[in-house]
């Protein structure tokens, strides 16, 4: 999923300006959505899609189909919740969570298939495509691989110009979708651990996944307000961001995007889309 399955982060604390705390401020909550394909289901949409504010939605190549896009984006439209395409290298059998050396016009070309093939699904759902959000292996890489990084902004620049580019901040994918003239905007992860570096923990590494409830929530509130997480060791990070991520495969992701959204809201945070 979006990951953000990523596996390195964006910047050290000394590269970011914390977020001035601010009663009102909007802050977005995005999660994965569309991530089954065929008869294999993973998540629960529909029941997310009445939390978050905005979906990544899977474009068919580390999961969805056709009929599940549509599926989502129908939904998404009928919720009000803003659709992004969440693009991955071409790996079902590894759920884009491998990386893939391939050459950047080809990753171009598939970033490109990805993104027109599901706002064609979302516009004949009464929708559009609002943002791009790498996967997965695709989000790492584009954390510090110049060259991949540009072949994605490349395709955003091709089919919209006008289309944000949601990612880690600090990022090489964020620098260069800013210097082509994309809309950036930046984002955290509540329920992933972070390295003192301000890099996400891998997941086969201890602390790469926060499951409790409160933490997750509390999590989120501090780097919304405060722009501030807590790593591993105990050090604190900076993160400005201005969407928070909830993955939608994690056990219990559902509750976990509540409490979020709860704990938000109580913190004096609007929570509402980036995108139109």
């Amino acid at each position: 999923m979006g990951d953000t399955h990523g596996e390195s982060g964006a910047r050290t604390r000394c590269q970011t300006a914390p977020v001035t705390p601010s009663a009102g401020r909007t802050i977005d909550l995005n999660a994965d959505l569309g991530e089954g394909f065929g008869v294999w289901k993973l998540g629960d949409d529909d029941a997310l899609l009445g939390v978050v504010t905005s979906a990544n939605v899977a474009c068919g190549f580390h999961a969805g189909d056709p009929s599940t896009m549509r599926r989502v984006c129908a939904g998404a439209v009928a919720g009000g919740v803003a659709i992004g395409a969440q693009v991955s290298y071409r790996d079902l059998a590894g759920f884009g969570r491998r990386f893939i050396e391939v050459a950047p016009a080809e990753l171009t070309d598939d970033v490109l298939y990805q993104l027109a093939a599901l706002d064609g699904v979302a516009r004949a759902s009464g929708g559009h495509v609002g943002y791009l959000k790498p996967h997965g292996a695709l989000y790492n890489a584009v954390v510090t691989h110049e060259a991949q990084a540009k072949a994605v902004v490349a395709a955003v620049t091709a089919y919209d110009p006008g289309l944000p580019v949601l990612g880690l901040p600090g990022s090489v994918l964020l620098r260069k979708a800013e210097a082509a003239g994309l809309r950036t905007v930046s984002e955290g992860f509540a329920d992933r651990g972070y390295t003192p570096g301000g890099t996400l923990v891998p997941r086969h590494s201890a602390g790469a996944l926060v499951h409790d409830a409160r933490s997750v929530a509390e999590r989120a509130v501090r780097m919304a307000a405060d722009g501030v997480v807590v790593a591993v060791d105990g050090t604190t990070v900076d993160v400005a961001v201005d969407s928070v991520c909830v993955h939608g495969d994690t056990p219990g992701a559902v509750e976990l995007a509540r409490g979020v959204r709860t704990a938000l809201e109580h913190a004096g945070l609007q929570v509402g889309p980036f995108a139109g």
